[in-house]
């Protein structure tokens, strides 16, 4: 009877409620690109359903006209759809759109 090894270099697959490291997370979710949409938050991962026109692309559409609208009227703003946002150790989330303020100019807090 021969027992095959299981492969130990082989990646686990991610899986909503996984709770990793961002570098865990990350490693899992490049080796699996048929995953579009995951997310990390507090170390517990997210990973998308399918999206419907309706519940999601539409009003998304609507949000990113609305964002778009503010960049263009706020000098130094920035408009990005669906980036991955590492924001700490354990929080990497993939909004919908975000606006960030130029890193050149600086804080303004004092």
């Amino acid at each position: 009877m021969v027992t095959q090894q299981p492969n130990t270099n082989q990646t686990p697959p991610l899986e909503s409620g996984d709770r990793l490291s961002r570098y865990e997370f990350e490693r899992r979710y490049t080796a699996q690109p048929h995953i579009k949409k995951a997310e990390l938050i507090e170390g517990v991962v997210y990973v998308a359903s399918p999206l419907r026109f309706e519940h999601h692309a539409e009003p998304h559409g609507k949000i990113v006209i609305w964002l778009g609208t503010y960049q263009i009227v706020t000098p130094g703003v920035k408009l990005g759809i669906d980036p991955t946002v590492s924001l700490d150790r354990d929080n990497e989330p993939q909004p919908d759109g975000v606006l960030l303020i130029d890193r050149l100019l600086g804080d303004s807090r004092g």
